[in-house]
Formats: structure tokens, sequence, C-alpha cells
């Protein structure tokens, strides 16, 4: 976003009307910041359409009827995180445990390595394998985390972000897109179950907050 302040200065030896214009341009990390915060509410917005809609909705017809929208929390762009990506070549599939009987194929695709809130962390990152003979989701990753908010601010069982296989040996992780299983609206649905080994012991806050039943 570009913006133009002026100032107009009249003096005593000037003619009315007559002064000095300043033009402030953003520089370059604010329109870059400013492109962040408009591409977070676009999600929300997103999120909270097809959450309205009845085809894609994961909320009982009880709360849709009454549904205005999610909560979020202010988008920050300190929780925008590029992290060093360490591939996990050699990882061997696993079955991942859901809220149901049904287990996921999961597997190890790579470790996430970054610093949030001053403080180290590593995330392990998924590529779920049964997604992987649709074309949508060959470059799929699934990062599924808790974090010391769930259960106060946000959803007792974590929450998830998508992402896609990057190029290179970063990966960049919005945790304002961090989103609540469907479990967290209703149960009738089998969500995976995050890995302990993807705590953060830190207070992630962006990205949905918890669902308040009306």
């Amino acid at each position: 976003m570009k913006y133009i302040c002026c100032v107009f200065l009249v003096l005593s030896l000037l003619a009315c009307g007559q002064g000095k214009k300043y033009h402030k341009s953003e520089s370059k990390t604010e329109l870059a910041s400013s492109s962040a915060i408009v591409a977070i509410l676009d999600f929300q917005e997103e999120l909270n359409l097809e959450y309205k809609d009845p085809e894609t909705s994961p909320l009982p017809d009880r709360y849709r009827k009454n549904f205005d929208g999610l909560e979020f929390f202010k988008p920050d762009t300190n929780y925008i995180i590029v992290a060093k990506f360490e591939r996990t070549p050699d990882a061997v599939p696993f079955l991942l445990a859901t809220t149901t009987s049904r287990k996921t194929e999961e597997l190890l695709y790579g470790i996430a390595h970054f610093e949030l809130n001053g403080q180290e962390h590593e995330l392990e990152i998924y590529q779920s394998l049964g997604l992987l003979d649709q074309e949508e989701y060959e470059d799929y990753l699934f990062l599924p985390f808790l974090d010391e908010t769930n259960g106060e601010e946000t959803y007792g069982g974590g929450r998830y972000i998508d992402l896609t296989i990057p190029e290179g040996e970063t990966i960049t992780i919005d945790f304002n897109r961090a989103y609540n299983p469907y479990c967290a609206y209703n149960k009738k649905y089998s969500c995976p179950l995050v890995p302990r080994q993807n705590y953060l012991k830190t207070k992630v806050i962006a990205g949905v907050k918890d669902f308040i039943k009306k």
C-alpha cells in the first residue's frame, strides 16, 4: 500500500496556498508486510466462505445456521517463518493414529528448524501417502502441531497447516494459516492426532482460535 502525506506550511512571507509537499513511500519491507497481511485476510475470508457453504462445511446444520465467521488471532507477520528444511529421504512410512480407529499412512518428509518467540524449535512435516494418487495433492505436505495455547485460546487437540514441497533448503511456514481439525467442529470426522514431537513449547498467537458453539 502506498500513501502520500501532504503538509502545507503557510508563512507570513508566502501567499496563502503555497508551501511544501512531503511524499512518503513505504519501504520494500513495509510493502512486503502489507502484502502478507492482505494474503492472511484473504485466507481467513476463504475459510469462512468454505464453512458457510453446506457443500464444504464441517459444521453441523445447527451450528452453520447462525455461523457468522470463525474467530482468528490478529494477523501477525512475526509468525511467518522461513525455516531451514532438512529432508529425510531414508524415512520409512508409518501409521498415524486418528480420533477414531482409522489410521493414516504418513511419511516423514522433512524437519523444519526455526526460531520463534526467541526460542529454537523444530517440527516434523509429513507427506500423506493416501493422497498421492490425487493430482492436486502431488506436492502437498502436512504440518500438525501443538502449542501452549491449546485448551485455552485454541482447540485442545492442536492445529494443522497445509504446505507444499519446497524447491530449496528452506520452507515458509505461516502460522496465521493454522486451522482446526474438522473434529473441533463435528465429532463425525476422523482426524489425525498431532504427534507429541510436534509440540511447540511456546504460544502461537496466530491462526484460527477455538470454536465456540452457539
